[in-house]
């Protein structure tokens, strides 16, 4: 049986739109999902200004309701609350996945995605879809499935952030907010947000942060290492004894992270990490979390003689079938307020004034599309 939909569709040519159309019965391994609310993730602004010659269906995490499933679905069923997210559910779903989604839209027209979630319903393969406690927060847990696996998983998985370890974290939205939290639940006893506005690293303070570096006011790398140096300054933990080969300092944080994706940031995040200590241990971690629009330089010399290391982090190394309840647990006990990282909340017929605002970096934590 068809269900009836709204969904914003991107034609090629013209501003973005709401369409009313039917998403078919759902095929062998499919799932119809009635959706409370969907986050609005920056990636959506790297698709809508890529050139393409079909529509586009935009959105990738959210929180909804199972309405109907295809032949063979076997782990969520018709009621269950779900999380939408555009990772396999786990290894052995990455496997079996079989790809994405596309619709025939009134008038003619054709749009594809691999998941779509700026809609009231949506069809999605089952291995995006993960099940959850029917009491769960039907609004603000929709950007578990980007914003919080992205952030909060590139500390707990790529860099496996210690206790009593220093973090940096360029960028505090969304993505940059939950790596803070994720941080401040590993332990990190140093945690630095970076960004250009004042406010925004205030707010970052809320989720954990315990120094903010404005790089409008001066070199952010330098920033760091000073609050390190200060930091560390008595009574030093043994890693940051001594110095590293040919008499380097020891200055830095043991992980950087890059939540936005540009050529300066990208190139920020390693020289912002401690260099190692030769014969005793390795140097800092650089992790790239955003998503990058140029190629990036590093300085291989550099890189050698400090013994640091330069990591991708893609949906941030996350298993969301064991990754989401904890997430939401953390939710749940207050250790992810949520609830305070969801600044701004639009209809979806307000979808090109909720990108312009995003454009415009006018969202201080994570948007989402209020769809129930």
């Amino acid at each position: 049986m068809a269900t009836k939909a709204r969904v914003i569709v991107a034609p090629p040519d013209a501003p973005m739109q709401v369409v009313e159309t039917e998403l078919p019965a759902p095929g062998p391994g499919m799932v119809v999902v009635e959706q409370f609310a969907s986050g609005i993730c920056h990636s959506q602004l790297h698709q809508l200004h890529r050139a393409r010659r079909e529509g586009l269906l935009l959105g990738h995490e959210s929180t909804g309701r199972v309405v109907a499933v295809g032949a063979g679905v076997g782990h969520v069923a018709v009621g269950d609350t779900v999380l939408v997210t555009w990772v396999p559910r786990s290894p052995a779903a990455a496997a079996s996945w079989s790809g994405g989604v596309a619709l025939d839209l009134p008038g003619g027209r054709a749009a594809t995605a691999d998941c779509f979630t700026w809609a009231t319903h949506t069809l999605v393969h089952e291995q995006l879809v993960v099940r959850a406690d029917a009491g769960i927060a039907p609004d603000v847990t929709s950007i578990i499935g980007c914003a919080v696996m992205t952030g909060a998983g590139a500390v707990l998985h790529t860099a496996d952030v210690q206790a009593g370890q220093s973090v940096a974290v360029f960028g505090v939205g969304g993505v940059g907010l939950s790596a803070i939290a994720a941080a401040r639940v590993r332990g990190a006893e140093l945690v630095i947000a970076v960004d250009l506005d004042d406010e925004k690293l205030a707010f970052a303070r809320r989720f954990g942060a315990t120094h903010g570096v404005n790089a409008r006011a001066g070199d952010p790398v330098e920033q760091i290492r000073a609050i390190t140096r200060e930091y560390y300054g008595a009574g030093r933990p043994e890693r940051y004894e001594g110095l590293g080969f040919r008499g380097m300092p020891i200055e830095g944080v043991d992980v950087a992270l890059d939540c936005i994706g540009l050529k300066v940031t990208m190139e920020q995040i390693v020289p912002a990490t401690r260099p190692g200590r030769f014969g005793v241990n390795q140097g800092g971690v650089a992790v790239l979390v955003g998503v990058p629009s140029t190629t990036v330089e590093l300085d291989a010399s550099h890189m050698l003689l400090t013994e640091k290391s330069f990591r991708g982090s893609i949906g941030g190394s996350c298993t969301p079938d064991v990754d989401f309840p904890e997430f939401l647990a953390w939710h749940a006990d207050g250790r992810l307020p949520l609830d305070e990282l969801v600044t701004a909340r639009f209809r979806l017929d307000e979808v090109n004034e909720a990108c312009a605002a995003l454009e415009r970096g006018e969202i201080s934590g994570r948007a989402i599309f209020e769809l129930a």
